[in-house]
């Protein structure tokens, strides 16, 4: 498959940006401190629909769904398909636009340098092939519960995603 090989190289060349542990910073209109950079995230459903697919980021530790940033020359679907292959073997489809999320007051900081406030789109997949597993940027994957996931140490700007996933809403969301 022509996706499969033309990322394979850029899988194997991750920036060192993705060995950096991301860390969220807030604050009143911070965003204007950082350059914009489009993100994608998968709502990817075990086969009951019940389950919700997360990975453990592999540079802090914490819960989020799979997901990364946009290329150039790339679609947003085709960076949402792209990062769930590299994170976690799962081929998918980019289905849905579920939700867009930008906030002013939130950016990303990998490090020192690089900081972004992103626009992130989450987009409903379905899985077509492939085979669950780690990435060197995963620790662990697993599919849970909306109620499990409550639990778990994830990714703050993550959070507000899950009720969006789960209530099934055929417009986007836009926050």
């Amino acid at each position: 498959m022509v996706f499969e090989e033309a990322w394979e190289t850029k899988a194997s060349d991750l920036s060192r940006e993705s060995r950096i542990m991301a860390k969220i910073i807030e604050g009143e209109r911070i965003g204007k401190t950082a350059p914009l950079k489009v993100g994608c995230t998968a709502a990817v459903f075990d086969e009951t629909r019940k389950k919700l697919l997360l990975t453990r980021r592999s540079d802090n530790g914490q819960w989020c769904l799979p997901g990364g940033g946009m290329e150039p020359g790339e679609s947003a679907a085709e960076a949402c398909e792209r990062e769930v292959w590299e994170e976690t073997g799962l081929h998918v489809t980019a289905d849905q636009l579920i939700a867009i999320y930008t906030s002013p007051h939130r950016i990303v900081a990998y490090g020192e340098k690089n900081k972004f406030q992103f626009v992130s789109l989450l987009f409903a997949v379905s899985v077509d092939g492939g085979q669950l597993g780690l990435s060197d940027e995963t620790t662990e994957v697993g599919y849970f519960s909306e109620e499990e996931i409550a639990r778990l140490d994830m990714m703050p700007n993550q959070i507000e995603r899950i009720p969006d996933i789960f209530a099934e809403q055929s417009a986007a969301f836009i926050r």
